[in-house]
């Protein structure tokens, strides 16, 4: 459904304020998140999965994201920094070879990335449209309104939607540059990289863009330090999970019995994170009336992280059917912003 929301500004004076035109289109319904975690739960916990996992999307209640944020900020984790290096320089780049005049941006709507694509693109002077998607419907309408405001005569249309279900979702028209950004592709696995990059590229036009974060395969050492950082920030976001669990499904995870551990796996080409039990112990969940046994020294993967050589990013690109059309770096050569084109 869609709906049409406007906020006004107190001007203080007899003036007309000015007043944003925000849509916001809603496909994500009340209860759908608790269902989809009780199906997750019971098919990666509950079941023959092995390791047991979990999809790292339940890593973000409220004191995850500031965990999260906290995260970037470490001497140690590169990569928001590094991402923002590449468009303080080449945003202006991005847009022209774009040509786009409506930018697309999948998760974190609010962030200060955002501002620098819309203000390239507004130097272009084709900027029309933006269109944030998330799957937060508050945390959405708060950063649509911010923006519009912001923008004045920028036409704002907010879809609230996850990813993974949504994405024939997203409005057509005008001339439009998708941005996946963060690297947060690197959190699926092949087989969801092949099927999200065919479905993004389904919804786009001749001509539409694509313009996908992605962190580059690097020193191990350096990767092992971004994810086990010594202030403990990152453990402490990875066992948050176990305190969500326990809050949604009446469970009695013991958070402290499981240590954080995020190797790099050689074979997959990612960084792994993992809570690991350091004793043998049972999981009551009471919300789905199961128990859950785990080893000392078993694990509970929580995220995978792939990192990228660039020929792997262009050849991913190509099968979705995405023409790349440049890519840039930071000069520590760390991360990438890739620009590809449909077809």
């Amino acid at each position: 459904m869609s709906e049409t929301t406007a906020r006004m500004d107190d001007t203080g004076s007899g003036e007309s304020p000015r007043v944003p035109q925000v849509t916001v289109e809603v496909h994500v319904q009340p209860g759908d998140a608790r269902r989809a975690l009780h199906t997750e739960v019971l098919a990666g916990l509950c079941g023959e999965a092995t390791p047991k996992e979990l999809s790292p999307k339940w890593l973000y209640d409220e004191r995850g994201s500031q965990l999260f944020d906290e995260i970037t900020r470490l001497p140690e984790y590169y990569p928001t920094r590094r991402e923002r290096e590449i468009l303080q320089s080449y945003a202006d780049d991005i847009a022209r070879a774009s040509g786009a005049d409506t930018l697309l941006e999948l998760g974190s709507g609010s962030s200060e990335k955002t501002r620098l694509l819309l203000d390239a693109l507004g130097h272009t002077g084709r900027l029309r449209r933006f269109i944030p998607f998330d799957v937060s419907e508050a945390f959405l309408r708060q950063a649509a309104e911010a923006v519009a405001l912001e923008y004045p005569g920028l036409a704002v249309h907010a879809v609230v939607g996850d990813f993974e279900r949504h994405l024939g979702k997203l409005p057509g028209g005008g001339r439009r540059l998708v941005a996946f950004l963060g690297g947060t592709i690197g959190n699926l696995k092949p087989a969801q990289r092949a099927r999200f990059l065919s479905e993004v590229s389904a919804g786009l036009a001749p001509g539409d863009g694509l313009l996908l974060g992605t962190d580059l395969l690097k020193d191990r050492k350096r990767l092992f330090d971004a994810y086990n950082d010594s202030a403990g920030v990152t453990a402490a976001f990875n066992r948050n999970v176990l305190h969500i669990l326990n809050r949604e499904l009446g469970a009695d995870f013991v958070p402290e019995a499981f240590q954080h551990l995020a190797p790099f796996d050689e074979e997959n080409g990612w960084v792994e994170m993992r809570l690991v039990s350091s004793r043998p112990q049972e999981v009551h969940l009471a919300a789905l009336e199961r128990r859950i046994h785990f080893a000392e020294g078993e694990v509970l993967r929580t995220e995978v992280s792939c990192k990228f050589r660039p020929e792997q990013v262009e050849a991913e690109l190509s099968a979705a059917g995405l023409h790349l059309r440049e890519r840039w770096t930071d000069a520590a050569g760390d991360f990438a912003l890739s620009l590809a084109l449909k077809r």
